[in-house]
């Protein structure tokens, strides 16, 4: 809500003098959502309190909106924000106090003074970077970041109003053909996909935000916001009167696609001055207590992070080489915010699209998305598992209970003793495309990298006992890094990759203890490796399958048990494998499960819906379903023994997913890293989304569960902690970054309670996550 100078007729008769035990002073501001008085607490604290609307208060779900807006802006840190002092959801006129902040908003201070120099403008871009990165650590995403919602305090800006952010636990959804948030300053996909607006939309706001404090107008400018909409979903944005060296930085944050945008940090480090000083606070120039002052939101609690102790920490005799390149790239997320914004938003160009909303402008904005949405890859086009086709990177030799995601620790003896976070460089160094892949048995690390075949490295320190150079130069994954974890016989290691530079992968397995030979054999023209316990499958595109004897690579079978099928492989020595076929037209999908010695079709089962497997257990096949634009809306498990079906909604459709299933449990994530936990269990309560944290983080890995811990790794080459029962992220590594876009990561490895990943800088690390 904007301040006001004088508050004048207010759209509701009563007027509450107390919110609380908080006796209400002086006006400070109004909107549809409610009135904003000044207060002062017991001990003499001055509070900004916004009490809702008596009109408002009466609606359930606005209550539960509200009661989101409360619980986002206690998770994030007062040092950006404004701390929450106090707050009672569920009064009859619902209330919440904040910290009162002494400083005119960024718009009160543009339309007083000019736009901001660059200078000014440097550092209120760092420190707006700043708290994007303080407020998405804490699993929130603000959705309405503009000038009116940034405070200029004397110790720096302050990011404020949560009411339409959400908590990434929320179970508050936005209504279907609303809009919420303020065109001029909304991102592409908040009219596209409203559903499925992650952290990167935030960054695309503040470079909007920057535009407009630099230019005083916005970077699409019409009086009509669905004009405004249209040029933020098609034209290029207006920097005119943008200061020369900062007009690339904003230009990628107003990127149309999300994952072109540039992270919090590295807008941080694009800001800093020469020597590596960020420049002081932002000058505040007029204004002061009255008509600037603005309620704001804020006080993470519990969301401990990590940045330095793991990989990125640096301790002494740890090799970490020096980092290159710029910094990640951050995707859309699957995060969805519910709530309602507020009329009058002090936009200079156009109205708000919140409430109730605008249900034509939100149809022009779906059918706009529709003619602009990008072609998805073509792996995600015919199933998740051309993910793991030509997998480029390491296979190794796991026990037979290491499989998928409840993950048992491969070897813990040899890491038992004292650990301490290493960190070393394998290959011909960074590759975004192709960081080192790593996997482990018997208590060794096996790893791969550009350059490098394969090499065998001790998980205590990162010691290399054997490597094994790739036979083409800087050749080693073959196609962008591999996450497949397997069950190898007779201790071997097996690889994919590219057997010179220009010729075609080829599938090797070597002897875990020396690197020899063992066998191999040219893959060719055959798309995906499917790795069992005692088999392996090579797939052609055409469906054709050659089944390979996993401990000598002698051929079992060949055949077309069933056509364009997406395969996984059994958990069990001896049992079946199973391949997915889905219609032409969609609408269903033929499993089948096949003799992995003979070939033989055992049974099969037609399902209803677009269907991928991603794993079996010792008793279900699990299967992602997809909708009809290929977004992943809910789980499968097909019961292997009676055939029975049970079909788990997501709360939110997730792009490009992955999973993993750890007993009753499918942990699944997205492009744009929002983690959600299923229970596929049967009867009362089962059956449900557990939770759903937004992880902040793109182009993500599979996850993996060990410990009671989901790890999975980032695009900027940080390990992530998530505790498997709560949703909660416990703990991150440092970033690890490198030039280039991150388009496959492998899933980290645990040994031993340590957990070991590949990064894009071609770092491998192992970190401790026990003090997360």
């Amino acid at each position: 809500m904007p301040p006001l100078r004088s508050p004048g007729p207010v759209p509701e008769a009563e007027h509450p003098e107390y919110a609380g035990r908080y006796r209400l002073e002086d006006w400070l501001g109004s909107g549809g959502m409610g009135v904003v008085r000044l207060a002062t607490s017991d001990s003499g604290l001055r509070l900004a309190v916004k009490v809702v609307h008596a009109e408002h208060a009466a609606d359930p779900e606005f209550r539960a909106r509200f009661r989101q807006e409360v619980d986002a802006a206690r998770r994030v840190s007062g040092a950006f924000t404004a701390p929450v002092v106090d707050a009672d959801p569920d009064a009859a006129r619902p209330w919440m106090a904040t910290l009162f902040i002494d400083g005119p908003t960024l718009s009160d201070r543009v339309k007083r003074n000019g736009p901001l120099d660059a200078v000014e403008l440097r550092r209120l871009g760092a420190g707006l970077a700043e708290a994007l990165r303080d407020i998405h650590r804490a699993g929130v995403v603000h959705r309405d970041l503009k000038p009116s919602n940034v405070l200029l305090a004397g110790d720096g800006p302050k990011v404020i109003d949560f009411g339409i952010s959400r908590p990434s636990d929320s179970d508050v959804r936005t209504e279907t053909g609303k809009l919420i948030g303020t065109p001029p300053f909304m991102a592409p996909e908040q009219f596209q996909r409203p559903r499925d607006v992650g952290p990167a939309a935030d960054v695309f706001a503040m470079g909007a935000v920057l535009v407009h404090a630099a230019t005083g107008r916005g970077p699409f400018d019409s009086n009509s916001p669905y004009i405004v909409a249209y040029q933020v979903v098609h034209n290029e944005p207006d920097l005119a009167g943008v200061p020369e060296e900062l007009a690339p930085l904003l230009l990628r944050c107003l990127a149309k696609d999300p994952v072109e945008r540039p992270l919090p940090e590295e807008v941080m480090a694009a800001l800093r001055v020469p020597g590596g000083r960020v420049v002081g606070a932002l000058e505040v120039r007029g204004g002061g207590v009255g008509a600037g002052a603005r309620v704001g939101a804020g006080a993470r609690v519990g969301a401990g992070v990590d940045a330095g102790a793991g990989a990125g920490g640096g301790s002494a005799g740890v090799r970490v080489p020096e980092q290159r390149g710029r910094l990640g790239r951050r995707g859309v997320g699957a995060a969805e915010a519910g709530g309602v914004s507020e009329a009058g938003g002090g936009s200079p160009n156009a109205g708000e699209l919140g409430g109730s909303g605008c249900a034509g402008g939100a149809a022009r904005g779906r059918g706009a998305a529709r003619r602009v949405r990008r072609p998805r890859l073509v792996w995600v086009a015919t199933g998740v598992a051309l993910a793991g086709a030509l997998v480029g990177g390491l296979i190794a030799v796991q026990g037979a209970g290491e499989r998928g995601g409840g993950v048992r620790d491969a070897g813990s003896a040899a890491v038992a003793r004292s650990f301490r976070a290493w960190a070393v460089p394998l290959g011909t160094g960074a590759d975004a495309e192709r960081p080192p892949v790593c996997a482990a048995s018997d208590g060794a690390l096996f790893c791969a990298a550009p350059g490098v075949k394969a090499a065998r490295l001790d998980p205590a320190d990162g010691t290399v006992a054997w490597s094994v150079p790739a036979e083409g130069p800087g050749q080693g994954p073959a196609v962008q890094g591999s996450d497949t974890a397997v069950v190898a016989a007779g201790g071997l290691v097996r690889v994919v990759g590219d057997r010179a530079a220009g010729g075609d992968a080829r599938l090797e397995a070597l002897d875990a203890a020396s690197g020899a030979v063992r066998w191999g054999v040219d893959l060719g023209a055959y798309a995906q490796v499917v790795h069992g316990p005692d088999v392996v499958l090579v797939v052609r595109e055409d469906g054709r399958v050659r089944a390979l004897d996993a401990a000598t690579g002698a051929e079992r079978w060949t055949g077309r048990p069933s056509a364009r099928a997406q395969w996984v492989a059994g958990a069990v020595a001896g049992g079946p494998v199973f391949a997915a076929s889905v219609a032409m037209d969609g609408a269903s999908t033929l499993v089948s499960a096949v003799d992995p010695v003979s070939g033989a079709v055992l049974w099969r089962k037609r399902l209803p819906g677009s269907l991928t497997p991603v794993q079996a257990t010792d008793g279900a096949l699990v299967l992602l379903a997809a909708d009809k634009d290929l977004y992943t809306d809910a789980v499968v498990r097909l019961d292997l023994r009676d055939r029975g079906v049970r079909r788990v909604p997501l709360s939110g459709a997730a792009d490009q997913a992955q999973a993993v299933v750890a007993g009753d449990t499918a942990y699944v994530i997205g492009s744009g890293g929002a983690l959600a936990a299923v229970d596929l269990g049967a009867g009362p309560g089962r059956g449900r989304e557990l939770w759903r944290l937004e992880t902040g983080a793109a182009r993500v890995s599979r996850p993996v569960v060990a410990e009671g811990r989901v790890f999975l790794m980032a695009g900027d080459g940080r390990l992530l902690g998530v505790d498997a029962g709560r949703g909660v992220l416990v703990g991150q590594s440092g970033p690890r970054m490198a030039g280039g876009v991150v388009t496959l990561l492998a899933a980290p490895v645990v040994v031993g309670g340590k957990v070991y990943g590949g990064a894009p800088d071609g770092v491998v690390f192992g970190v401790d996550p026990a003090g997360w």
